[in-house]
């Protein structure tokens, strides 16, 4: 999306309502392979044809329909608490809040075709929320959630604030939707935010299932820019360099900014535990999307790991395959993730090496996907940062 409007320090990256992802590395592990070239053949054609065709029928559609059910339930919730906002329906709000928001992480990886376009990640997963910008939308009763500006002012962040954010007790919180003088504005926003989401995803999701694209995406096989692998995979490349590695690690830990720690900038900022729950779950999505995972079975079936085993990548210094490397290097960050505790935002402060660590290990995984992985599958990054990968 691990998609955001950052306020960077120590670095400039100019992208309106999310961060263009900077350099780093060191640590300890492996170094990066560098993989033998090899060149598209017609087999290879019919390899990315069963990929993308596995892609989209067993990960892609039921992971947006998996989503999809945790989302009504969560606009059923929201429609609950906004008819009668008590502490009981705020609290089954949070928890639907949760459940969609963490299956959220296992989607916003499908950056190609109709969420690409319609920029799907921005009304759903931008942080730090603009908590002055949301205050002013519901002063004004008003504002549009359809240009860069208004990114931050919506989305599961947005929800975060007005539901874990607004007091420092239930009650303090259901009183801003009862007794407050703005009371009625601010549940006339909550509607008006979550109908959007709704909206934007609504339109993805028939794009997919009914509006043709499924059979355009598995159907597009050439390697240039316009087609189906080459926007696959840039998408997720960029997904794991720029809203995981940077976004959920990089930016407040420091790494990104001179050792400056931002513990507000962490995702799920307001709710305190879910952070790492979030990023070790679109971690996970990265990993078991590399190897073809099915979401229904958990059975591996054409992806990027085979594709790129059918064109024999490898390390040309040590002749080790690239998919073993590359898996490696997952499971070394997963170990990592697993060091850290659930509050990110006290981890950056007071732990802040090991979350500095996983960064590092993150972006070792990044240049072997971007340059080493891309290489081999010769495909050409056409997203812009200035990480000199």
């Amino acid at each position: 999306m691990t998609r955001f409007r950052w306020k960077q320090i120590g670095f400039a990256c100019a992208f309106v309502g999310a961060l263009w992802a900077c350099g780093g590395g060191g640590g300890t592990d492996n170094s990066t392979p560098t993989p033998t070239p090899t060149n598209p053949t017609d087999q290879a054609s019919s390899d990315r044809k069963a990929m993308l065709t596995n892609i989209a029928d067993n990960i892609i559609l039921p992971s947006y329909a998996n989503f999809k059910t945790k989302f009504d339930a969560m606009l059923v919730k929201s429609d609950a608490f906004a008819a009668k906002p008590d502490k009981t329906t705020l609290t089954e709000l949070r928890q639907s809040w949760v459940d969609a928001y963490t299956e959220w992480q296992k989607v916003e990886l499908f950056d190609v075709g109709p969420a690409e376009q319609r920029t799907l990640r921005n009304f759903f997963n931008i942080y730090p929320t603009d908590v002055t910008g949301i205050e002013a939308y519901v002063t004004a009763g008003s504002g549009a959630f359809d240009v860069p500006a208004s990114y931050p002012k919506q989305g599961f962040p947005a929800l975060d604030y007005l539901i874990n954010g607004l007091g420092a007790t239930d009650d303090a919180i259901v009183a801003r939707y009862t007794t407050a003088a703005d009371a009625a504005k601010r549940i006339a926003y909550l509607k008006r935010l979550t109908t959007q989401m709704n909206s934007m995803f609504t339109t993805v999701y028939t794009d997919w299932t009914t509006g043709g694209y499924r059979d355009t995406f598995i159907n597009c096989t050439a390697l240039n820019a316009g087609c189906s692998t080459s926007k696959l995979v840039n998408g997720y490349v960029l997904n794991y360099e720029r809203y995981i590695r940077s976004g959920k690690f990089g930016i407040p830990s420091g790494a990104m900014a001179n050792g400056t720690v931002a513990p507000d900038k962490v995702e799920g900022y307001y709710k305190k535990d879910l952070s790492l729950t979030l990023a070790k779950t679109a971690h996970q999505a990265t990993i078991d999307f590399f190897n073809g995972k099915n979401v229904k079975t958990g059975q591996e079936g054409p992806g990027l790991k085979t594709y790129l085993n059918s064109l024999g990548a490898k390390d040309s210094s040590t002749g080790t395959s690239l998919v073993d490397i590359i898996n490696k290097q997952f499971d070394l960050t997963n170990q990592q993730l697993n060091v850290l505790k659930p509050n990110l935002s006290d981890e950056v402060k007071t732990n802040t090496a090991a979350v500095v660590e996983v960064y590092t290990r993150m972006q070792k995984a990044v240049r072997m996907l971007k340059v080493d992985m891309t290489t081999a599958m010769s495909i050409t990054i056409t997203y812009t940062d200035n990480d000199g990968d």
